[in-house]
């Protein structure tokens, strides 16, 4: 039977740690993981504070019950619970939750904080064989890994090296209530597929084959560990982590090569060598108004200017209609991020009590007038100076105050009737704050 001792030398060597948070879906296999930290917490005291975060997809009907059975297992636990709603879009909604999930992960994490996840020896060898399916090479075989950077904290799977028996019979002895997802007896998708006809049909044959896979996959990780370094990451003006060309072009080991040691740093699984080595074709011959694009299920893969960048998953189409905006009320617009009117500490706008202004999108054929800049400008002049990348600027909020356009994203003031160098005695002056979606990796 599983105990918490187990673990005593990764943990000791995390305890010095911020906050501990473990990713709860309520499952039977972060249950486990929840009930052998608080474990661990209550007899080593030196432990940092411990949290659950709970992602609630609202893929299935069951959603709000199972957030509703997280908390109650918390509060039995004496767990702080936190909560997050994503919104998935579909088709490819398993990689896209995926991916929203991660993101919730990443944004949730502050400097030295550590988030714990409950995948196990038999998710390890389920992703061994779905990627070795889809041709991958050794990045992919080496597997999840047991630690890894995520965000601004640290992701760890102490129970990595635990059979999904084995946490099953911990659930049993101890008496812990778990909700069961049923997609996951879904044998149309390739995981379900895999544990229910093919992994039975190896047990049966091959009874040790477990042990087998786990030593290849240890085998894999340490080739893996030798290969050259993933090049720098660079980030876009709007925050999107990419790679120089440059990169790609002076490396001795190859574009493709060098685009897996980058999506590998990223915590993600390279796409399929025939597809990266097309959009790497068409990024060598793209003429100057292209934008090559490889779309790899979780992720997208786009050229601009000088550098290949990951797109972040929108999800919805980008905004057409006008919202109304109020000083310190932010508004979340799907697809765009949160938006809101911030007090300014220099220059900014200046806005009557009460007063109500307008966020619209462009639409073609808009003019300003920039701060400290002569003469008037398209709006696609100033999206273009500012390198903002194309798959942003249908998607920058633009601040209008009847027809007047006051500001371009939270980058750009106009010269407009508002706008003030400084603030008037007693009167405040308010600036547009833009909250980007958060672009995480995923494993």
């Amino acid at each position: 039977m599983i105990h918490s001792s187990e673990f005593d030398a990764e943990l000791s060597g995390l305890s010095e740690a911020s906050h501990w948070l473990v990713g709860f879906s309520g499952g039977a296999d972060s249950t486990v993981l929840l009930h052998l930290l608080k474990h661990w917490c209550t007899v080593n005291p030196e432990a940092p504070p411990l949290f659950a975060l709970h992602v609630n997809h609202g893929l299935q009907v069951e959603a709000d019950g199972w957030q509703q059975h997280c908390a109650d297992v918390c509060e039995e636990l004496d767990v702080p619970l936190i909560t997050r709603a994503v919104q998935v879009p579909a088709p490819g909604g398993e990689a896209n939750a995926r991916e929203a999930r991660y993101a919730v992960y990443s944004a949730n994490l502050q400097p030295g904080d550590v988030l714990f996840l409950a995948h196990h020896l038999d998710d390890q060898i389920e992703t061994f064989f779905l990627r070795l399916m889809r041709g991958a090479g050794v990045e992919g075989l080496a597997g999840m890994p047991q630690q890894r950077p995520l965000g601004a904290g640290q992701l760890c799977r102490p129970l990595l090296g635990v059979s999904r028996e084995n946490i099953e019979d911990y659930a049993s002895r101890n008496n812990l209530a778990f909700v069961t997802d049923p997609s996951n007896s879904d044998a149309a998708a390739d995981r379900s597929f895999l544990r229910q006809q093919v992994l039975p049909l190896l047990s049966e044959r091959w009874p040790a084959y477990r042990a087998s896979v786990s030593r290849a996959v240890g085998h894999m990780q340490a080739v893996a560990a030798l290969l050259p370094d993933a090049p720098a990451t660079v980030f876009s003006a709007l925050g999107d982590p990419g790679i120089r060309l440059v990169e790609l072009q002076q490396r001795g080991q190859g574009p493709a090569r060098c685009i897996r040691a980058w999506l590998r740093g990223q915590g993600l699984q390279a796409p399929d060598q025939a597809q990266l080595q097309e959009f790497l074709r068409q990024v060598h011959e793209k003429a100057q108004d292209a934008h090559p694009r490889l779309d790899c299920g979780g992720y997208v893969l786009a050229c601009f200017g000088d550098a290949v960048y990951r797109v972040p998953d929108f999800g919805v189409s980008a905004p057409t209609h006008s919202i109304a905006l109020v000083p310190g009320e932010p508004c979340e617009v799907p697809g765009v991020g949160t938006v809101s009117l911030e007090p300014a500490a220099g220059e900014g706008l200046c806005i009557e009590p009460g007063e109500r202004l307008n966020l619209g999108w462009r639409a073609g054929g808009e003019q300003c007038r920039l701060c400290r800049r002569e003469g008037t400008r398209s709006l696609k002049r100033v999206l273009q100076d500012a390198r903002i990348p194309h798959w942003w600027r249908d998607r920058v909020p633009l601040l209008y105050r009847d027809e007047e356009l006051l500001a371009v994203g939270d980058f750009a003031l106009c010269l407009s009737s508002r706008y003030r160098e400084s603030a008037a005695e007693g009167k405040a002056l308010w600036q547009m704050r833009w909250r980007r979606p958060v672009t995480a990796s995923s494993d």
